[in-house]
């Protein structure tokens, strides 16, 4: 075992020693508090029985004409609630974590009952989070913030969490692009609080959706929406998956506050009430990167000699009245910048390397507010309002190519995207059986880019020089129908028009449930799903090509369907298997006969873009998926989620060829459990095994590259190259201890323990004439401490 690893262990063990006579206090409680509002309607429900199951004395609330309940002196640790109310399918949710420096607050949907069968008991028993948008039928997972803060190697990125799930891969150990079933991570949809946003990461680029960190943080989140095909038709623009974000509300009643200092950087957080009379309330919380701190203690976290440097806020503030509806103002924001200074080979000591001296520097910020006004408890109108910025600057000094009387700055980027977004729904609950939704949503977005090359004596050439706006408009209608208890059928239409060319789309989803058993259910997706090539695609120059040739770019489609099949075993176990097969089409290729298309591109820190495209691309990806599931219960949990699947493309040279994702299988083994120490400390232990297929890319000509002094590719044996398969093993441990009105914890998360060399990928190295093999992160400790109180 790495000396490292042994040290990192051995102080978390004699921490352990030192704290656990403080966990041997006085028991512990807490508050637990929420809403309990119609899962079609989203009104309040109230009369709703809330109880902590096995309590004695019985702990229980019924719910005010709000749908609120409180629930005092709750025993910290794990309990079950159970929410029952005539009329309705009965909720229970096992092992809420109950800590003693903060209140718990859960909120629940309830499904009204149709009618009862024979054989068949319709009242649920749900023990686990339940998807928050009801229309979704199939391929979907509910991001459970609880549930999901266990697994080790996350590092609180809510986008490296659900590349556990089955048919999600990642790129690499440096970047959290989420690549769902073999499609560019460029196909996702972020959306938070009903906006379509920008990439929400730091150091992101414009075309992609990932980056090495996001500025989401899983410490404000509520339990959202992670839909990987075959999605509703209230989501477009999209074609691989969609994660659609919520925001959680602060504690109405109590101030409460947050510190957490590790890899992530060091955070503070607030919540509490502007008014306890009217239940408005604040969220935030700030970040600062802490790098440097980790860099100084010799952690080699791929970058070199360039330390990475970024701050980032999320603000969340609800205000409900009595007549006017209720009010959130919302938003999140970040900046990041990083400097790599030229090294030779025998500087760079194995760790990534630059010849040229680059900075990056991006901002993305999003602010909005969402109303919510209620005509009648069955009919409501929700708007959401925002203003979204991003922005990438990059400078690159060539050095080894200037003379001293040159001008250093060989190229100079700034790409700016600024957008005003509306998205409003009406959703009408007819009765128990049929629901109708229609919306909205109009952005108009403000693209200035200018991109420079310097030709020598500051001799400058612009060839990219655009400042435009243009509409993308979508509309969007659905209804839900649910023929008894067990048959549920949901269809729509979506509709979008991007103003740049009049591109057009019109696309019908349908999805199927069906409840076989008690336990058992199927579900079947059908969707055509279109989105605009990222805006940047369209104004690309070149310095060949100083004007837009693929203005004229209609959008990449993609036709979804999806056949999925689900059994609840007792002990809280849940089995998933599901089948898909995605045809993709008017993809963006070249005009001539070659193998380049956009569909390789998008998990990177850049997005190739060629000249002269035209959409005659295709694509394919088909697969099947396991996951076997054990919820978080009698103190342990796992997750065991297994991918089969082949991606595959035909660019203009008419050859089927491996997506550069086509990684063929993946496998994820997770579990974990807590170990109570005295009667207010928990010891957590959390492991992680993960391993693919190896990425398919494109061979380097060696002896050409030589002769043109960069990289030259055997294009006609693109993704032909096979690396080594990909296995990783992450291990962590945390230890939680609440003492009154005070939760800490602390944790050491390891990634990759065994230190296995997984390759990142081959480079042609200009110094030595030769190819590089570069790889990813070895050994990765990541110590943690929050503190809330």
């Amino acid at each position: 075992m790495d000396s490292d690893v042994k040290t990192g262990i051995n102080c978390f063990i004699l921490l352990l020693v030192i704290l656990a006579p403080l966990s041997i206090v006085q028991a512990q409680t807490q508050t637990v508090r929420g809403e309990v509002r119609d899962i079609d309607s989203d009104y309040p429900v109230p009369g709703v029985h809330v109880v902590v199951v096995d309590s004695d004395p019985i702990i229980g609330f019924v719910t005010d004409f709000n749908g609120n309940y409180v629930l005092k002196k709750v025993p910290v640790g794990r309990v079950d609630l159970k929410f029952s109310f005539v009329g309705y399918k009965e909720i229970v949710l096992l092992n809420q974590l109950v800590d003693a420096g903060k209140e718990l607050v859960v909120n629940v949907s309830l499904e009204e009952e149709i009618l009862k069968i024979k054989g068949i008991v319709v009242t649920a028993d749900r023990k686990h989070a339940s998807i928050n948008n009801d229309a979704v039928v199939v391929s979907a997972k509910t991001f459970d913030v609880q549930e999901t803060k266990r697994y080790a190697g996350s590092r609180n990125d809510i986008a490296r969490m659900a590349s556990n799930y089955a048919g999600v891969s990642n790129a690499n150990d440096a970047r959290n692009d989420i690549i769902i079933k073999g499609n560019s991570p460029s196909g996702l949809l972020w959306r938070l609080e009903g906006i379509d946003i920008p990439n929400p990461n730091h150091f992101n680029s414009f075309g992609t959706t990932g980056g090495p960190v996001s500025m989401l943080n899983n410490n404000n989140l509520a339990n959202s929406d992670f839909i990987t095909a075959a999605f509703p038709a209230m989501y477009g623009n999209a074609i691989s998956g969609v994660f659609d974000l919520k925001l959680r509300k602060g504690n109405g009643f109590r101030h409460e506050f947050m510190g957490q200092v590790g890899f992530n950087g060091f955070e503070l957080g607030a919540e509490g009430p502007f008014s306890k009379k009217t239940n408005a309330s604040y969220m935030a919380n700030i970040r600062y990167s802490t790098l440097k701190v980790f860099q100084a203690l010799g952690m080699d976290f791929g970058t070199g000699t360039a330390i990475p440097e970024y701050q980032d806020f999320t603000f969340s503030a609800v205000v409900p009245t009595k007549k006017a509806g209720s009010f959130r103002l919302f938003g999140i924001g970040g900046t990041s910048n990083i400097h790599f200074e030229p090294v030779t080979e025998s500087d760079a000591k194995g760790s990534f390397y630059t010849t040229e001296d680059l900075k990056n520097e991006t901002e993305t910020t999003v602010l909005g507010i969402n109303h919510v006004y209620y005509f009648t408890p069955n009919i409501y109108i929700s708007t959401s309002v925002a203003a979204s910025h991003q922005f990438s600057g990059v400078v690159i000094d060539s050095v080894q190519n200037n003379s001293p009387n040159e001008n250093s700055d060989d190229i100079r980027q700034n790409q700016q995207e600024d957008k005003l977004s509306v998205h409003s729904s009406l959703n009408v609950k007819i009765n128990s059986r049929n629901k109708f939704t229609t919306g909205v949503l109009i952005d108009y977005i403000r693209a200035s880019y200018q991109d420079s090359l310097n030709l020598g004596n500051n001799n400058w050439f612009r060839y990219t020089d655009v400042d435009e706006g243009n509409w993308l408009t979508q509309f969007y209608g659905l209804y839900q129908f649910r023929f008894s208890g067990t048959f549920k059928f949901v269809g729509g239409l979506h509709f979008q028009h991007f103003s740049l060319n009049n591109s057009t789309a019109i696309e019908p989803r349908a999805g199927i449930y069906y409840q076989l058993t008690n336990a058992s259910s199927v579900s079947l997706g059908y969707g055509l799903h279109s989105q605009i090539q990222p805006v940047i695609f369209y104004y690309a120059q070149f310095r060949d090509y100083p004007y837009e040739t693929n203005l004229g770019l209609d959008m990449t489609k993609s036709r979804h369907l999806s056949l999925g099949f689900r059994h609840n075993f007792p002990s809280d176990i849940n089995l998933k298997l599901e089948t898909y097969y995605q045809y993709l089409f008017n993809i963006p290729i070249e005009s001539f006969p070659s193998s380049y298309s956009a569909i390789n591109s998008g998990a990177d820190y850049s997005f190739e873009i060629r000249p002269n495209l035209v959409n005659k691309g295709f694509g394919k990806n088909y697969g099947l998926e396991m996951t076997l599931e054990k919820y978080f219960s009698k103190s342990y949990y796992f997750l065991i989620s297994g991918t089969l699947f082949n991606s595959i493309y035909r660019a203009s040279d008419q050859q089927w060829r491996n997506t550069a994702f086509n990684n063929k299988y993946i496998v994820n083994v997770l579990g974990g459990k807590e170990f109570k120490v005295g009667s207010s400390g928990v010891i957590a232990a959390d492991i992680k095994f993960t391993m693919s297929g190896g990425r398919y890319t494109t061979p380097i000509n060696l002896y050409a590259s030589r002769d043109a002094g960069e990289a030259i590719y055997f294009e006609d044996l693109a993704f032909s190259q096979k690396y080594d398969n990909y296995s990783r093993t992450d291990f962590k441990i945390g230890f939680r201890l609440n003492n009154k009105k005070i939760t800490h914890e602390w944790l050491v998360d390891i990634q990759n323990v065994f230190n296995v060399q997984n390759v990142f990928g081959e480079f042609y190295n200009s110094q030595t004439e030769n190819i590089d093999t570069r790889y990813q992160l070895g050994i990765f400790i990541v110590p943690q401490y929050r503190i809330l109180f």
